[in-house]
């Protein structure tokens, strides 16, 4: 049996990081990955980048000046070859990267416990066991699938993953679920030319929005022509010869039926935990689901550690990357870093245009005692947006009365995934907001309409 001074389960952001660390300071590494289409893991190849990429192709100027769809299908058709083409390149980085240091070893194949310290992969049906002195699971998070009627029968049902491979440009599409994921994917398909229904359960969108900011989201889409269905409770659905049958109650118990050629669940991600066996190690897991950690990332196993999306709580990239940060520090360095560092995480969901936050919403500020101080400003105001023609959306800032602190701020604008981290740093850096108020920017930006927004606060 090989012996490891550390194995990695999931080559994503965080493990494939830790693996070169390690590697780098001696350490005989294995890292294992259960499919050769996802080295890099989540980002790089259903995530992060090729949605963006989508998102970007989407935004093209040649698609406005498309009528047909036959014309805007086409167009989408190389937008899939590009991003396919572009996840390719990455992830095969990401395998050099690692596989050319001489002390990492990539296995591709399925991992599961057989006790604490070994490790089965079962590769294209042959199984091979390896000890590990420290092990690290970084498998991410998988789709939910709700438990919907007709459901896994369906030929035109779509995850966020396979909904990418489409080459084909639906004519018409129903997005189940309403929620961050399910509004990028309706903002992106519908600037290819597809028409939208979104269906949520909830009355409200985006909930943990102010309500000023989710309408003003809301308002902006359906000027795209996206169509919203809330309190809509899906039934089945259904196959047929033209395409699909969703049926759904609404909130006066009516039935309803909506016909497309594509339905995407957008219904969340869940941790990535089957078939890893984790009992035969004794590592606990929480009710959702996810592997339990502390605040230094350790499991119920003092030698086994867990990062990224299959701990639950935020499943972004620059979390996992931070998780494996707080494990270095741990392992090699000061031994300070924990997860109670993160106050101030910023997110951001790439609609058109994008909506990005730090802090706290005003209600969730109110909810906790702050006295506030609010502004609320119209993108339409600002000189950057004008010339880019892309002057739809709002931005907030909520400030503590009491001490002139930022506490929070929303931005729903043009390039906001870019400013929000400006307004981040003043805050993780105890700035007053006078500093965003009197700071120089450059001219003309979208960055600069920060000392608006920053002086409408009295």
């Amino acid at each position: 049996m090989k012996h490891y001074k550390t194995i990695i389960i999931g080559f994503g952001k965080g493990g494939k990081t830790l693996a070169a660390a390690l590697a780098n300071q001696g350490h005989e590494v294995a890292i294992i990955e259960q499919s050769k289409m996802m080295y890099g893991g989540t980002c790089p190849n259903i995530g992060c980048i090729p949605t963006k990429a989508l998102v970007h192709y989407s935004k093209l100027s040649q698609l406005k000046d498309l009528v047909t769809h036959e014309d805007k299908a086409v167009e989408y058709r190389i937008a899939i070859e590009k991003k396919t083409n572009l996840t390719s390149a990455l992830r095969h980085k990401n395998f050099d990267n690692l596989d050319s240091k001489e002390n990492v070893t990539v296995y591709t194949g399925k991992a599961s416990f057989v006790s604490p310290h070994e490790i089965s992969i079962n590769i294209d049906e042959e199984i091979k066991v390896i000890y590990g002195e420290n092990i690290y699971i970084n498998t991410g998070a998988t789709p939910i699938i709700p438990n919907i009627e007709g459901i896994h029968d369906s030929e035109y049902v779509y995850t966020s993953t396979t909904l990418m491979e489409l080459s084909v440009l639906p004519k018409r599409m129903l997005i189940l679920g309403a929620g961050y994921i399910g509004l990028e994917f309706a903002s992106m398909y519908a600037g290819f030319g597809s028409e939208i229904i979104v269906l949520d359960a909830n009355l409200e969108l985006i909930s943990r929005e102010d309500r000023d900011i989710a309408q003003v989201v809301q308002d902006t889409l359906e000027k795209k022509g996206i169509e919203f269905c809330l309190g809509a409770k899906v039934q089945s659905i259904h196959d047929t010869e033209q395409g699909v049958v969703v049926t759904y109650h609404d909130t006066d118990n009516t039935v309803h039926e909506l016909y497309a050629d594509a339905v995407l669940l957008a219904t969340g991600r869940k941790p990535n935990t089957e078939g890893l066996q984790l009992q035969n190690a004794g590592v606990a897991v929480t009710e959702r689901g996810a592997v339990q950690v502390d605040e230094r990332l350790q499991t119920t196993v003092p030698h086994i550690y867990a990062m990224g999306d299959v701990v639950g709580g935020l499943q972004f990239t620059y979390i996992s990357l931070d998780d494996q940060r707080i494990i270095v520090d741990n392992m090699l360095g000061k031994k300070k870093r924990t997860t109670r560092d993160r106050i101030n995480v910023p997110y951001s969901v790439f609609m058109d245009p994008p909506l990005s936050r730090v802090g706290l919403s005003e209600a969730e500020a109110l909810a906790k005692g702050y006295e506030t101080k609010i502004a609320v400003m119209q993108a339409a105001v600002i000189p950057r947006a004008k010339l880019m023609e892309e002057s739809e959306g709002m931005l907030k800032a909520i400030v503590d009365a009491k001490t002139n602190k930022i506490i929070g701020c929303s931005l729903f604008c043009a390039e906001s995934h870019e400013m929000i981290n400006i307004v981040q740093i003043a805050m993780e850096t105890g700035q007053d907001y006078t500093f965003l108020r009197d700071h120089i920017f450059t001219h003309p930006t979208m960055s600069e309409s920060l000392n608006d927004l920053f002086q409408l606060i009295q």
